[in-house]
């Protein structure tokens, strides 16, 4: 059954203050920037996690549902994780799907194929089989099938707004977009036809011709029948730049469709100053961080820039105290700079998460 549009607008605002919560924990950093430090310090009781439900065994695809408990008729939100199409697990984002579990909403968190494995029609058929297992299994998990919300973040936010407005991927599964009760966008990918000719991985993903590249723009196939979308955006990331959720809201409302876009002032990419970092990441080490920094995202630029981006990050802090550095591998570019920074590390596992390394630096 599809929904009077008036009722679904109405559904997405009510869930606008846990939304809140989501962007607040995903824009003040890529797709790895909290997650391990999120995840240790999740202190949520009341919700019911199941793990590892297969939902296409013949691509090894599983997800993970955060249920509040004893949930009945609850709205569902089917979160696509970001990660440039190339990274990126399920297992990384129990902290969404908690932090919505806690505010009454059932989250499923699935993971898809990356590139190289795949391009775009493989990850968006992952997508689709995904929606379909929530809104298919939508009662057995307390929910109900009529508020069936997709979300994503950066590269997943491309993911969730194509379902949300190509309707090719849903009908595969005898669904449409207007079955959904909307789109959430976490500075999402929209409108990036041409891509430009030295992304190897957008390439790679989307095609080398501007109308290969336009199948997987979501702004494209906007005609405002869309189900209404909320679009956050952080004014200051430069990983995703605010014009994708800008051209997508000004593509709505130019075709009379439903679509609030709201803007974060200061909120960059790789910086976590959006959020309280003391309480997100408790009293590790016996120190309290102004900043966090990741350092997955780090590896796209050149260790010039790197050294730059986290100088100048550094340069932002009062002498003396600490930012955060989560990294994969050594790769933090101003450890040899030990005259100016004063420097701990740890190496920690979180659960199923790789070993991390944290690095803490103080500028002197």
């Amino acid at each position: 059954m599809t929904l009077p549009l008036s009722y679904r607008s109405s559904s997405i605002r009510l869930l606008r203050p846990c939304l809140l919560l989501a962007v607040a924990l995903l824009l003040g950093g890529c797709e790895a920037t909290l997650f391990t430090g999120l995840n240790a310090t999740d202190q949520h009781r009341a919700i019911t996690p199941r793990n590892d439900i297969v939902f296409d065994a013949g691509h090894g695809l599983a997800l993970d549902v955060y249920a509040p408990a004893q949930a009945s008729h609850a709205p569902i939100v089917v979160f696509f994780y970001g990660g440039t199409w190339v990274r990126g697990e399920r297992a990384w984002y129990r902290f969404v799907g908690t932090a919505l579990a806690a505010h009454g909403v059932i989250t499923v968190i699935p993971d898809y194929r990356k590139y190289p494995q795949v391009t775009l029609d493989g990850f968006m058929q992952d997508a689709a089989s995904a929606v379909a297992w929530a809104h298919a299994h939508a009662t057995e998990i307390g929910g109900s099938p009529d508020d069936l919300f997709v979300m994503g973040h950066s590269a997943g936010g491309q993911i969730a707004a194509l379902l949300a407005t190509d309707p090719q991927w849903l009908a595969a599964h005898g669904m449409k977009p207007a079955d959904l009760a909307g789109f959430i966008g976490l500075a999402g990918c929209y409108d990036f036809v041409p891509v430009p000719q030295d992304d190897a991985i957008m390439l790679g993903v989307f095609g080398s011709t501007p109308a290969q590249q336009r199948r997987g723009q979501p702004v494209s196939f906007v005609g405002g029948s869309e189900p209404p979308m909320l679009l956050l955006q952080g004014t200051d990331d430069d990983d995703v730049e605010p014009s994708n959720a800008i051209s997508l809201y000004r593509a709505t409302q130019a075709a009379d469709g439903d679509s609030t876009l709201r803007t974060y002032p200061g909120v960059h990419f790789i910086n976590g100053d959006a959020f309280d970092l003391q309480t997100t990441l408790g009293n590790f080490g016996g120190l309290t961080f102004d900043s966090v920094v990741s350092g997955i995202p780090l590896l796209n630029f050149p260790m010039a820039k790197r050294i730059s981006l986290l100088e100048s990050l550094l340069d932002r802090l009062p002498a003396g105290r600490p930012m955060v550095q989560i990294s994969y591998g050594a790769i933090s570019p101003i450890a040899a700079n030990p005259d100016r920074y004063h420097i701990q590390h740890f190496d920690f596992v979180v659960r199923n998460i790789p070993p991390a390394q944290l690095w803490i630096y103080k500028r002197g």
